[in-house]
């Protein structure tokens, strides 16, 4: 038996699965977020531990005996910081903390894209971990002098699970201090960031074993046997793992609150024009992908805040009664974005409203502008080189029958969906089993476990009306940010 954990935002979700990926128990354990400002979000990684081990109690009982191997998905870009007693010095910034707009200023502008480009793969942009160095640096220098360790989210639980001071492939690669393409840290961005390479954790691929769980803790846990630990990843590597994307060419759109396009590469790869992200994948090969803000997002504030309608089946039902309209557009930018076009100052719109139009209209209009959002995003990789055949839809979204054959319309993909979803956790037991030599590879692991529930071929007949429809929706932003400009 094998144990998934995924240490998420809003809590720790843990799941007990045998070799042949049935989900035999799974946990999930909650914790506050902690927001000092407008923009600001932390959380404590003291929390984090306890939440976890009281999981993993409860998720081995009955099991004691049979658990092999534990693996690990986190929340990415979040920065933990030790002192030289191991203690934390404050509270960890997570992803989604807004306060380093200076420092991706200072990053992007002062040192350049050019260079990060070249020392890492990638640009700077507020979620990362690099600009929270900065902030701290330039915002806290007295806890800045006392750092002795660096680390990610999940990396501070395998570090007091098995006294290992290690990280992953995956996740470090959205530090923007690590070189991607090269697997190893940038020795230029930690000088920059005034760190060096002994504060940060030795590097291992997300499938490696790194170590044991400690003595104390496997007493905790009424268990005897050694359990050996992977790194597994950050949450969206190992949920690309949980799903089977492990392939050249091999992608799934997650259908969350955000909107992730994520692809598969055995070959490193930069975009320079969009800024999509290159990071290193659990197969020990590469990914792209770009993380729309708001995807299932968008559909809930247009149907629950706008409507107060909170039946989606209804929802969907709905919008089989309108045809689609080459004259009405929805763009979901409701946040800023930031794939396709990176801009956190685009508006959400609706475009072409005229007296004929009902709300089924409009509701048809919002899903797809969403997904023609997506497909922007994922034309921006497809043009970059990757050959893609099939689409995986996760998240959400995915239980929608409608939205899976619009995907497979407007794209003009086969587009699957699969029996059992139970995200990062999943690939994260998977990378525990590959580490305990039950598969040799992910790639064997995921061809033996992950199976496909069904799946949807583009509707010919509307193949062709939604592409014109796409080229239109695509040159509407632009249009519209120069008169944004402007006024």
């Amino acid at each position: 038996m094998f144990i998934g954990v995924d240490l998420g935002t809003s809590g720790v979700k843990l799941i007990l699965v045998d070799k042949d990926g049935n989900i035999h128990h799974s946990v999930t354990k909650s914790y506050p977020l902690i927001i000092p400002a407008s923009g600001w979000t932390e959380q404590d990684p003291n929390v984090w531990l306890e939440e976890t081990v009281e999981g993993l109690k409860e998720i081995v009982r009955g099991h004691e005996d049979h658990i092999q191997g534990i693996g690990f998905s986190g929340q990415m870009h979040g920065l933990v910081l030790l002192g030289e007693d191991d203690q934390v010095l404050r509270n960890a910034l997570l992803w989604n903390d807004q306060r380093t707009v200076k420092e991706v200023e200072y990053l992007n502008n002062q040192i350049g894209l050019e260079t990060l480009l070249d020392e890492t793969g990638n640009i700077a942009l507020t979620g990362l971990t690099a600009p929270k160095v900065l902030w701290v640096k330039n915002n806290e220098p007295e806890i800045f002098e006392k750092i002795s360790k660096v680390m990610l989210p999940k990396d501070y639980l395998i570090y007091k699970l098995t006294g290992v001071f290690a990280s992953d492939t995956t996740d470090t690669s959205g530090t923007l201090y690590f070189d991607v393409k090269h697997r190893r840290y940038s020795e230029q961005m930690l000088a920059i960031l005034g760190l060096n390479e002994t504060m940060c954790p030795k590097i291992f691929e997300s499938d490696e074993v790194i170590g044991i769980i400690k003595e104390d803790i496997k007493k905790t846990l009424s268990i005897t046997q050694d359990i050996k630990v992977t790194c597994g990843g950050g949450d969206q590597s190992m949920g690309a793992i949980g799903v089977g994307v492990v392939e050249d060419g091999h992608c799934s759109v997650s259908l969350g609150t955000s909107g992730v396009v994520f692809v598969a590469n055995d070959h490193f790869s930069i975009d320079t024009k969009s800024y999509l992200q290159s990071y290193c994948h659990a197969n020990h090969h590469y990914m792209m992908m770009g993380v729309m803000l708001n995807a299932a997002g968008a559909l809930k504030w247009w149907s629950e805040q706008i409507f107060e309608n909170f039946d989606y089946q209804d929802y969907f039902k709905k919008i089989s009664f309108a045809k689609p309209d080459e004259d009405l557009y929805f763009l979901p930018y409701l946040s800023g974005e930031r794939s396709p076009i990176n801009d956190p100052y685009a508006q959400g719109v609706l475009y072409g409203l005229k007296l004929h139009h009902r709300k089924e209209h409009l509701d048809r209009a919002v899903i797809e502008g969403i997904t023609f959002a997506l497909k922007q995003t994922f034309e921006l990789i497809e043009k970059l080189g990757s050959k893609i055949e099939t689409i995986k839809i996760t998240g959400g979204g995915a239980k929608s029958e409608k939205w899976a054959q619009l995907i497979a319309t407007i794209f003009n993909k086969k587009v699957e969906r699969l029996q059992i979803e139970e995200g990062p956790a999943f690939g994260a037991a998977i990378t525990a089993m590959v580490g305990c030599e039950t598969y040799p590879t992910v790639k064997d692991a995921c061809q033996n476990i992950v199976k496909i529930k069904d799946h949807f071929l583009p509707e010919q007949s509307l193949v062709e009306l939604y592409d014109q429809k796409y080229q239109k929706f695509i040159k509407i932003y632009p249009t519209l940010k120069t008169l944004q400009n402007e006024i």
